[in-house]
């Protein structure tokens, strides 16, 4: 979100609602950030700029898998844990700022989530924290690194682990940070000596 303060409080409502409104009409997430890209633009383009950054997306559960389509607005890529214990993201590059132009271009993109596979989405404040003597960003491969080093454990366990590396940084994390995990539960053992077939 461009700013802080009541007008970033005004552009985060108004972008909320628009995208639910959107939404129903149609969920493909090009067409919803188009949507939302359009409202923004023609409210805010006879004044001080405003503009955003988003990730929206839809699941479908699939039986033993849900898919994932999402499309981004100069966002962040989403990260995808694997149940195998590997972490990559999931790329949507070239996704523009939404209401910074009158028409921009929003990149799909699709996965599909196992068992034991989680989702994350977060804001720039994680990879742009500043850590280390001499301040360095963060970044994309640490991020990557750091997800793939935890144990594929669901999405309430690597949410309390990005946390924790949060509340490392001090006062490096210089900006607001969002964290959301979603998951496809892994399937239960089996105990010992049962059978379910």
């Amino acid at each position: 979100m461009c700013g802080k303060g009541p007008q970033a409080a005004a552009v985060t409502s108004l972008t909320r609602y628009t995208l639910r409104a959107a939404a129903l009409h149609d969920a493909d997430p090009v067409k919803v950030l188009t949507t939302l890209n359009t409202v923004l633009h023609e409210r805010y383009a006879s004044g001080e700029a405003r503009y955003c950054t988003a990730i929206f997306g839809v699941l479908r559960p699939g039986g033993d898998h849900v898919s994932v389509h999402l499309a981004s607005g100069g966002h962040p890529a989403a990260l995808i844990q694997r149940a195998d214990g590997s972490a990559d993201f999931l790329p949507t590059p070239g996704g523009m700022l939404i209401g910074a132009l009158p028409h921009a271009q929003f990149t799909p993109a699709h996965a599909q989530l196992s068992a034991g596979d989680t989702l994350l989405l977060y804001t720039d404040g994680l990879t742009e924290a500043r850590t280390g003597p001499t301040r360095e960003l963060y970044g994309d491969d640490a991020l990557r690194t750091f997800t793939a080093a935890q144990p594929p454990a669901g999405p309430q366990a690597l949410i309390t682990a990005l946390t924790a590396l949060l509340t490392s940084f001090g006062d490096g994390l210089d900006d607001d940070t969002a964290l959301l995990a979603l998951g496809m539960p892994a399937p239960l053992a089996t105990p010992v000596g049962e059978d379910r077939t």
